[in-house]
């Protein structure tokens, strides 16, 4: 490729950093599919003839249908996946292939090529998350009124419903949907005709390029279209904070499925065992859905570095732009399907949740909450009354609601028999009626609100 203009071919060491072609090759599908539409363009605007487009055109589908059999070649003297279907190409239809180049750039090929790519990466990741979710919602169908307790600090807080906290992990997943929705609205334009970074003197139709690959318009800028990545950092930015809520909840299931916890089975399909203690049951889908997310993390800070000094237009740093996604879409698919798995199959413990919520004084705050609605007393007073009361019943080993009526009344000479109606876990629970609370009536409405907006 280099002949007219070097006298000496590429060192080998120049050829190893050189080539991408051992992981651009990912992008053969997105290359001839932009190549197709082009010289459909060119030979619309009477750039090269239709003969030669309908020959290249059948070249191309030619080399779809070897790299789809026998996947891509790699000779690294070609470099990459652009060049490695330009010289398959030349030697399918001869010199006629040359014309396919006519009006565009490596530069501007890529960068629609990968545009590409990742649109159908977002794609593929929100209809896994749409699965996600809808194992979330049949869970925590299954668990609305299943009583279990609530942490803040991992200390037990307040009990909730199992269904709710299930559901919380919904409202993560919807904010992650609309956060790639958003990405793949501001990729959905075309930077093919760009060319090198100015732009080019042929006639061409950019419009028609980018209807036909799908885009809603073609690119405003070609200095920016050409050394633009904004749109894959927007896929690595909120395919890192859709592993942080999958790594959130995986440790969660580890917790639950430790013996000290107890409260969930995970499936045997997505556990493994010991090489020397037969009894141990590992959740190690969930930490390495845990794991991965941090790679995914790392996939983001490698490409954010990359991106940050470089000038306008194209600088050979972006051959980099490529393996961070690859490897994190990759990796996400990955956790969602194996977290959707998890879900689906798990076997929650919900007696010994609600064992567990009425452990731990869960309903103190139901206590304080009671005086200050029945007695009259400010907030600040009845929290420290019930702090008393806590310390009493702990002393005695006791819950709260099995302290005797004269207890409380040493506690406090304003509690009668009334506030033995708030202090047990249903009672609170059902307490919690204001929207987008735990009460089991609030979690089935938020549940069915879910059904309509996945179609269920």
């Amino acid at each position: 490729m280099w002949g007219g203009r070097f006298a000496d071919g590429p060192s080998a060491i120049m050829r190893e950093i050189n080539a991408s072609i051992p992981f651009d090759k990912a992008l053969w599908r997105q290359d001839i599919a932009a190549s197709k539409a082009h010289v459909a363009m060119l030979a619309a605007q009477g750039i090269v003839t239709a003969a030669d487009a309908e020959a290249i055109e059948r070249g191309l589908d030619e080399i779809a249908r070897e790299y789809e059999a026998g996947g891509v070649p790699e000779d690294w003297d070609l470099e990459d996946i652009h060049m490695t279907i330009e010289a398959r190409l030349a030697e399918l239809i001869g010199p006629v292939a040359g014309r396919l180049h006519t009006a565009r750039s490596r530069n501007d090929q890529v960068a629609t090529d990968f545009r590409l790519w990742v649109r159908d990466a977002i794609d593929r990741v929100d209809t896994g998350l749409a699965a996600f979710q809808r194992a979330l919602v049949s869970r925590a169908g299954d668990h609305a009124d299943a009583i279990m307790p609530g942490f803040t600090h991992l200390q037990t807080a307040q009990p909730v419903t199992l269904g709710h906290h299930l559901m919380a992990y919904y409202e993560m997943t919807a904010r992650d949907r609309t956060r790639f929705a958003d990405a793949r609205r501001r990729l959905d334009q075309c930077p093919l005709g760009s060319a090198a970074l100015a732009g080019t003197g042929f006639p061409i139709d950019r419009e028609a390029t980018s209807r036909a690959l799908g885009f809603e318009a073609p690119t405003r800028n070609s200095l920016d279209a050409v050394s633009d990545r904004d749109f894959a950092l927007d896929f690595l930015m909120v395919a890192t904070a859709c592993g942080v809520h999958l790594s959130r909840l995986a440790e969660e299931l580890i917790l639950w499925a430790s013996q000290p916890f107890g409260f969930v089975r995970m499936p045997d399909a997505l556990s493994t065992g010991s090489s020397i203690m037969p009894q141990k049951k590992n959740p190690d889908a969930a930490e390495l859905v845990r794991g991965h997310a941090g790679r995914i993390a790392g996939c983001m800070t490698a490409l954010t570095i990359t991106m940050k000094g470089l000038p306008l237009a194209y600088s050979k740093d972006m051959q980099d732009d490529k393996p961070p996604v690859f490897e994190a879409a990759g990796l996400l698919e990955l956790c969602i399907a194996a977290m959707t798995g998890m879900i689906a199959e798990a076997s929650f413990d919900t007696a010994r949740m609600r064992e567990a919520a009425q452990r731990g004084y869960a309903t103190a705050t139901d206590l304080a909450d009671w005086l200050v609605r029945e007695a009259d007393i400010p907030f600040r007073e009845a929290h420290h009354i019930t702090g008393a009361a806590v310390r009493l019943a702990e002393s005695k080993g006791v819950a709260l609601s099995d302290l005797a009526l004269d207890e409380l009344q040493a506690v406090d000479a304003r509690i009668d028999d009334r506030v033995y109606d708030a202090l047990s876990i249903d009672a609170s629970v059902a307490a919690r009626a204001s929207y987008g609370g735990t009460a089991p009536e609030q979690v089935r409405a938020r549940i069915e609100e879910a059904r309509d907006e996945l179609g269920m």
